[in-house]
């Protein structure tokens, strides 16, 4: 893959057939395995700009976005400053929005944000950095709007611009509707984006509901644009994007009008686009088996058939003549996909003791196995797998569930001063050393942003403890057999955390060893809106990388779940677990203990129903799909994906 480095788009790009696998695609785009190794490819550019800027004698005019989507690019210009000498003497920045209103010294401001990932870690002149001021009086907003124009203006304008995308499609804070002509001003956020940012305010109430933003034309007027998406959570506003027409309901659409523009994505933000979604309505492919099941599973979607009933027309009207041909006839391939799918249903997730397992997901042997079931938070184990757990438990296997992080975070202020009046009222101070007294007038007077005392996060990861305690134990697991890490990483008491770190590694690495597990069940759902699942996950990669030599390994299994957001689609499934209507009620109780994260849940993400009612209306969806196709009627399904790390 070429890097951003080369990447110098010409106008022949969107020539029709030019490029046989991007012919639905009018902006060039660049896709890599990850965004750790994507953004060092666009901070060498930008690196590599501001030199040759130097060398002329010019200043540097960069346009600078906020979020997550460009913190790594940030971290590895501050890390080029340190070690390689990157000077920023001779940029100027200018960044794309504020929150309005918003104080400079708010955690939550831009201002503070770019501060505290870059500026204050690079040798730029403080009179070279420009960020609109949310403190501007509202009378005098206009005329601010203005002159942040002409000082972009006066500069030589943006010699590059670095952007995100919301999935409203808004680049900056130009929300759908914007007009391809505007500069920048004062803006209502969309209730979506609103939602999205949530969780970095504790709840929706507290975003702002304007933003000063950069205009459409402001940014469009560029000489170079690079636009960053990372994650699932972005794949649908990417694909309306590069591959739908110019809308000013999706303004970052209008970027297809400009000559110099990149779209730097991982794999998931470009897992809609049409030549990863379907390729075989692009052209041939190459048929392995991955890709038979995916293209089969979506046929029968799109003809609103099962597997079974699908014939030669179907395929060949559908752009899969070359598989057709490959494999002989429909009726060969109907046969060997329900098959396939088939032996992924199994009512025993550890595997069925004195049978033939050479169709089943799971081993025989050993009969009862030893079973890590590891959470990133108190409850993502009987959220995205308690019927599972139930029938591992069930079936005599030494099951462990382990929870990575306190999850202190996510209890809200009133929900930890009901508990601290309580015992308070009870005993005063506990034998933990907690002064309920202190806790108490503690949050009755906590000031905005400001972050919790330790007594205040150790009250609230205590009560996401006992209310971890009460669930598993409602579905049969022993106390002895409940795990909490408390992952140092976490333990920021903000919403934004740590690295992951090698004390985080070495933990999790512990625990492995000392149950060593023949299954490891793991959070595999990167939507999670605050990043703490992907940083789990590494942990548990970096563990197992570690541990890989140990003579125990060769005999454990990785198995992904996906939690509260998305699920795996039918074509990734490796082992389906079919759930009762009771089992399906046991999860949902199960749940339900989880009793602080109920009604007012603060890190939900981009779906309103409370957690219980989207993993279950998840798991019956999966049910349907799979009868949809023929196979078994089931009331719910758990789906789980192996890993071979």
């Amino acid at each position: 893959m070429k890097s951003a480095l080369d990447i110098q788009p010409d106008i022949s790009y969107k020539s029709a057939g030019k490029f046989e696998e991007t012919r639905y695609e009018k902006i060039h785009n660049e896709i890599f395995k990850n965004s750790a190794e994507a953004s060092k490819i666009v901070a060498q550019e930008i690196a590599q700009l501001i030199r040759t800027k130097q060398e002329k004698n010019k200043m540097c005019v960069l346009g600078l976005a906020t979020g997550s989507s460009p913190i790594k690019v940030y971290e590895e210009l501050v890390r080029m400053h340190k070690e390689e000498g990157l000077s920023f003497s001779n940029v100027i920045t200018f960044n794309l929005d504020e929150y309005y209103p918003m104080s400079k010294e708010n955690n939550q401001s831009y201002h503070y944000f770019m501060h505290e990932n870059l500026f204050n870690h690079i040798d730029i002149k403080p009179e070279n950095i420009n960020i609109p001021d949310g403190t501007i009086a509202i009378d005098e907003l206009n005329q601010y709007c203005i002159d942040y124009e002409m000082n972009i203006k006066n500069a030589g304008g943006l010699d590059f611009q670095l952007l995100g995308i919301g999935r409203t499609g808004h680049v900056g804070f130009n929300e759908p509707g914007s007009h391809i002509n505007s500069g920048t001003r004062i803006i209502t956020l969309d209730h979506i984006t609103r939602v999205d940012a949530s969780s970095a305010f504790n709840g929706i109430d507290n975003v702002p509901k304007r933003a000063i933003t950069m205009g459409v034309s402001t940014i469009l007027r560029s000489k170079r644009i690079v636009l960053l998406a990372w994650g699932q959570n972005k794949a649908d506003v990417i694909k309306r994007t590069i591959q739908g027409d110019i809308s000013s309901e999706v303004p970052a659409t209008f970027l297809q009008n400009h000559n110099n523009a990149t779209f730097v994505l991982d794999q998931s933000a470009a897992s809609e686009l049409t030549r990863f979604k379907t390729p075989w309505l692009v052209g041939e492919c190459l048929w392995n088996e991955e890709l038979k099941r995916k293209a089969i599973v979506w046929l029968c979607e799109k003809t609103k058939q099962s597997i079974l009933k699908l014939t030669d027309r179907d395929y060949n009207n559908n752009g899969m003549s070359d598989l057709l041909a490959q494999e002989g006839s429909s009726y060969d391939l109907n046969i060997n996909m329900f098959n396939v799918l088939q032996h992924t249903i199994t009512g025993w997730p550890g595997g069925k003791p004195n049978t033939d397992d050479s169709h089943r997901p799971e081993r025989a042997n050993p009969a009862q196995k030893r079973v890590i079931l590891f959470s990133p938070h108190p409850d993502d184990d009987v959220i995205s797998m308690g019927g599972t757990f139930s029938k591992l438990i069930k079936q005599g296997h030494d099951v462990h569930v382990v929870y990575q992080t306190s999850g202190n975070i996510a209890v809200t202020d009133d929900e930890a001063l009901k508990f601290a009046e309580v015992c308070n009222d009870f005993i005063g101070e506990d034998a933990s050393g907690i002064n309920f007294k202190e806790v108490i007038q503690f949050l009755n007077n906590k000031s905005e942003n400001q972050i919790d005392s330790l007594e205040v996060r150790k009250l609230k990861g205590l009560i996401r403890r006992r209310e971890s305690y009460a669930a598993v134990r409602y579905i049969g697991l022993k106390d002895e057999n409940v795990h909490f890490l408390d992952l140092p990483f976490y333990e920021t008491g903000q919403v934004k955390k740590n690295p992951l770190g090698k004390a985080d590694i070495a933990i999790v690495k512990d625990i492995i060893d000392q149950i060593k597990p023949h299954q490891v069940f793991a959070a595999g759902d990167l939507a999670d809106p605050h990043g703490t699942h992907e940083v789990c996950l590494n942990a548990i990669f970096a563990a197992l990388k570690e541990l890989k030599s140990q003579p125990y390994m060769k005999d454990c299994w990785l198995w992904l779940y996906r939690g509260a957001w998305h699920e795996w689609d039918i074509h990734e499934i490796d082992m389906a677990v079919p759930l009762s209507p009771s089992e399906v009620l046991l999860k949902r109780h199960a749940i339900l203990f989880h009793q602080s994260q109920k009604d007012r849940v603060m890190f939900q993400g981009n779906d309103s129903r409370e957690f219980w009612v989207r993993a279950e209306d998840r798991n019956k969806n999966t049910a349907i799909l799979y009868d949809d196709l023929g196979l078994a009627e089931y009331e719910a399904i758990e789906a789980f994906k192996r890993f071979d790390y």
